[in-house]
């Protein structure tokens, strides 16, 4: 059996969804990549994470095509495929409809920097896309999905952005392997919580929404001091 390795960290990584209270029934995905190869591990179609093994995990290329396993690969195979062929600098995908995220999602708005846990992850919003047309849905809808998180993110770091609403979808997140990738999907979910409970209360109150956004000096600190060139948060790199 190939990739035994990745196959135990995407394993890992797909388990830790329900976990994190991110996916319920099959409503999530998470793959990793071996550049290597040029393939990628990704989660079965339909499974429950009750079934899942990693054994039945299954392997493809990057043209999305079946390269090893007896199950179908996730419905969203194309959308991790582009994604991974066009940033190289990518090692995990992860796709859920976490309630909160998918809210933001639903109503096409991204999810603005309010604080100081959003500025740790995420130099300014976590960005909404455009939704798919007619046309894109019919034509190859995963396929397009992935071109449509690439086109917002022309001129957009995707590293210091990583992960994106997908409007009336989801949220997509990435990182440098797939345990980063869930991770930077817990912090979508939880940063959408905050924003939301953020602009009722604004709201209540009153306050004028752009009057809570985190001012660019406090994002810049937060950031800059987790991932910039003189970062000194935690133990050392």
């Amino acid at each position: 059996m190939m990739l035994k390795e990745l196959r135990d960290e995407v394993y890992e990584a797909n388990m830790d969804l329900p976990k994190h209270g991110l996916v319920v029934f099959t409503w999530g995905n998470a793959s990793g990549v071996d550049r290597e190869r040029g393939l990628f591990v990704i989660k079965p179609s339909g499974v429950s994470y009750d079934e899942l093994t990693p054994q039945n995990l299954v392997v493809v290329d990057f043209d999305g095509n079946k390269v090893e396993g007896e199950l179908n690969p996730s419905s969203d195979t194309a959308t991790h495929a582009v994604l991974y062929k066009t940033w190289e600098d990518i090692g995990g995908v992860v796709h859920t409809h976490s309630s909160n995220a998918v809210s933001w999602a639903q109503a096409g708005r991204s999810i603005p920097c309010y604080g100081t846990t959003h500025a740790d992850y995420f130099y300014g919003d976590v960005p909404c896309m455009r939704g798919l047309t007619a046309g894109e849905i019919r034509e190859a809808y995963e396929l397009n999905t992935g071109k449509v998180i690439l086109e917002g993110f022309e001129g957009v770091d995707h590293i210091a952005h990583p992960g994106c609403l997908v409007r009336n979808h989801g949220p997509f997140s990435w990182g440098k392997d797939a345990a980063a990738a869930v991770y930077h999907a817990v912090v979508i979910e939880e940063v959408a919580k905050m924003a939301l409970h953020t602009e009722q209360l604004a709201h209540a109150s009153g306050r004028a929404i752009d009057d809570c956004l985190a001012p660019q000096y406090l994002l810049d600190k937060h950031y800059m001091r987790k991932h910039g060139p003189n970062a000194y948060y935690g133990q050392g790199k």
